[in-house]
């Protein structure tokens, strides 16, 4: 957990911060967006990676190399004399942030029996809800007080901390198995992933029409069915397809996609409505946003630990059903609305995430064999990063398209328009997420290897 908080807290502080080194570096936004972009891209391909990294050679060995990588990367940002140069560092903490994201669950579902697993991933859950808090309040502070360069320093101590626990809680694995590296299994998926990801982060901007984003799908249609065909031939795959015929394992991932779809779009979309419409300052716009999360805090280990009980699949099914029916309710805004308006829908969307994410985790953690754990957290984490990534593109697309269609004749401030396309984007949002309560309700309770292999699991 303490290098699991890293990961959010550093992702929220570093957006806090991008209008500042817009000014310190004498950019525009578009150029200071390559800060989150490249993190992001990096963080997104790579995962898959890791997580196949983690079987091969033990979680520990990536968990700790990552802390490490994170740690120094974050110093070097610190010391970055040009946009560009903090553009390049910034995805260097990328690849160390993408390992110990990508073998956490792994960790704990190997250190945890069946039992107790929901438990310590809700915790864990908690953990991340208290970063994403933490950070647009921490990065004020460190910016007003210390300046830009303190938002990257404040890794160092944590990354210190995070680094010696770990090296002495964390037990290295006992039962790795003799493997080899798919490294062009690994190539293909980077370049698949990274083609997606970047198509949806700037179909927007550049059009979606444009030959860039046509280029870039065309390359993710192609390089994905070259890596399907490539992961079914080869001995030992960087990614086990077979982990997809299981329907634990499958629904409750597209029941995670869905659901990060879902957050990322309301996430995206609410500062904009709060700022044009209902006029709030940043620092209104921060504290209700905080609702959301700090709901998740209280709700991901009560969840977790009731799922050890009574399972994960109604669970999910009633946190996926709530985030639906906050999205429905949050088309209902009004340009007249006030802030608490808002803040009783979020509060229902952070009731029905924090209720529905341990759970689910558990599931897909508990339907994947013990040797193939860190696939299945590595595809877990791929997961929610595509998913936050596909949401902010599709409602942003939605939004654009309706406001354009729905824009009142001589209107200066395009309120209408944007009203319009608010309202669509979360009926989208809300479809999607109900769809993933109907996988997650379809979709059975654990069965298979994955609860055989981790009962055999170390204990503490």
């Amino acid at each position: 957990m303490a290098a699991s908080v890293m990961g959010p807290i550093d992702g929220s502080v570093v957006n806090v911060a991008l209008p500042t080194f817009s000014q310190v570096f004498q950019v525009g936004l578009h150029t200071v967006s390559w800060v989150t972009m490249a993190y992001l891209l990096v963080l997104g391909s790579l995962i898959l990676t890791y997580g196949r990294l983690g079987d091969i050679y033990g979680f520990k060995r990536i968990l700790l190399l990552g802390i490490a990588l994170f740690t120094a990367a974050s110093a070097l940002c610190a010391l970055a004399p040009t946009i560009w140069v903090l553009v390049a560092f910034r995805a260097l903490q990328a690849i160390g942030a993408g390992m110990f994201m990508a073998v956490g669950p792994a960790i704990i579902a190997s250190v945890f029996p069946p039992q107790e697993r929901g438990r310590a991933l809700g915790t864990n859950g908690m953990v991340v809800a208290v970063g994403l808090a933490l950070g647009p309040t921490l990065g004020g502070f460190l910016l007003t007080w210390a300046g830009w360069k303190a938002i990257f320093l404040i890794n160092i101590p944590v990354g210190l901390l995070g680094f010696l626990l770990c090296l002495r809680m964390v037990p290295a694995r006992q039962d790795t198995r003799p493997q080899s590296f798919d490294l062009a299994g690994a190539a293909l998926g980077f370049f698949t992933l990274g083609a997606v990801l970047l198509a949806g982060s700037y179909g927007e901007e550049w059009g979606w029409t444009s030959p860039v984003i046509v280029a870039l799908l065309a390359l993710f249609a192609v390089g994905a069915a070259a890596f399907v065909a490539w992961e079914r031939r080869v001995e030992q795959p960087m990614l086990d397809l077979g982990l997809f015929k299981n329907r634990v394992f499958l629904s409750a991932n597209f029941a995670g996609l869905m659901n990060f779809m879902a957050l990322s779009s309301m996430m995206f979309l609410l500062p904009f409505f709060m700022q044009q419409v209902l006029r709030m300052d940043a620092g209104r716009i921060g504290m209700v946003l905080t609702v959301s999360p700090a709901l998740m805090l209280v709700m991901s280990p009560l969840s977790g630990t009731l799922s050890d009980k009574f399972g994960t699949r109604r669970l999910a099914f009633a946190g996926q059903s709530l985030v639906a029916v906050s999205l429905f309710l949050m088309a209902g805004l009004r340009p007249e609305a006030q802030a608490v308006d808002v803040i009783w829908r979020l509060s229902i969307f952070g009731l029905g995430a924090g209720i529905f994410q341990a759970p689910n985790n558990s599931a897909v953690m508990g339907s994947v064999p013990r040797h193939r754990l860190g696939i299945g957290s590595g595809v877990l984490a791929t997961v929610r990063n595509v998913g936050m990534v596909l949401g902010i593109a599709v409602s942003s697309a939605l939004v654009t398209w309706q406001a354009g269609v729905h824009a009142a004749p001589g209107a200066v401030d395009g309120t209408a328009g944007f009203m319009a396309g608010l309202r669509t984007a979360f009926l989208a949002g809300s479809l999607l997420a109900a769809s993933g309560a109907v996988a997650s309700l379809a979709r059975g309770e654990l069965e298979g290897a994955g609860e055989k292999a981790a009962e055999k699991g170390p204990k503490r």
